[in-house]
């Protein structure tokens, strides 16, 4: 799943928009792990003139940021990820939470993730899946909505009050409607006063199952401010998921520890 926002295609940039801003529009333009970009497709997902795009990706090439395939195309350069490995939010709390990841997904056999917020979205920084857990389109690095994925909630609960407004009632707002909007708010409030939530959503993946559970909870320090969150997404069958949600609030509260904050007291 990709939260990119692609820009309204106006055949020129912003004007006095800076180059390492329109650089960050191409590498955006990305939306899959592996996936090659003609410049035709690059400069129609930037919304950048094709001549702008060729100039600036040839740019990012010889910075090793993009890499250019003898097809023509265009894919994201090992020195980019070598330099996001280095994102302390990501990195230090990936290290603190992948044995309790790990340890989840080996006895629940589906997927384990976690993510940090940037600014309105959620940013998955790790997943482990087993082989045969049910298909999803989560991928490292993707961006996810905060308001309609355990993780998303499980952070905008523990968000500045800005940015929840941001994401339900402003004019971004991703929220369909004043009902939905009231959802999650009752959401968030649970989150905020049990430490989990867990909710069915709708599996975007063909052949999968029509509905997939998600159990989440915030990793907090001792402030109450969210490092992150972790979740569990597994196939919806109806059967109780009171288990689910102690491990998950559990596994919170362990990685906030091993991250050497004390969790606030509940």
């Amino acid at each position: 799943m990709s939260g990119t926002r692609v820009p309204p295609r106006s055949g020129r940039p912003a004007a006095g928009e800076a180059v390492l801003t329109r650089a960050f529009r191409l590498l955006r333009a990305f939306e899959a792990a592996g996936e090659a970009l003609s410049l035709a497709t690059l400069a129609r997902r930037s919304g950048l003139p094709k001549s702008s795009t060729l100039r600036i990706a040839t740019q990012l090439v010889a910075a090793g940021a993009l890499e250019r395939r003898d097809s023509g195309d265009f894919v994201i350069g090992l020195r980019l990820l070598e330099v996001a490995s280095l994102a302390p939010r990501g990195h230090g709390l990936r290290a603190a939470a992948l044995p309790y990841m790990q340890d989840l997904q080996q006895v629940t056999r589906q997927h384990v993730l976690l993510a940090v917020r940037d600014d309105t979205d959620a940013v998955l920084v790790e997943r482990l899946s087993a082989l045969d857990a049910t298909p999803v389109k989560y991928r490292v690095g993707g961006r996810l909505p905060l308001d309609a994925t355990g993780v998303g909630l499980a952070l905008l609960a523990h968000a500045p009050e800005s940015v929840r407004a941001a994401v339900i009632d402003g004019p971004a707002a991703t929220v369909p409607d004043a009902a939905a909007g009231r959802r999650v708010r009752q959401l968030v409030a649970a989150v905020r006063a049990e430490g989990v939530v867990a909710l069915t959503i709708a599996n975007p993946v063909a052949g999968g199952p029509a509905e997939i559970t998600t159990v989440a909870a915030p990793i907090l320090d001792a402030r109450g401010h969210a490092l992150g969150a972790i979740s569990l997404v597994s196939p919806s069958t109806g059967e109780s998921r009171i288990g689910l949600r102690l491990a998950l609030r559990t596994a919170s509260l362990a990685i906030a520890r091993a991250t050497g904050e004390r969790p606030p007291a509940t």
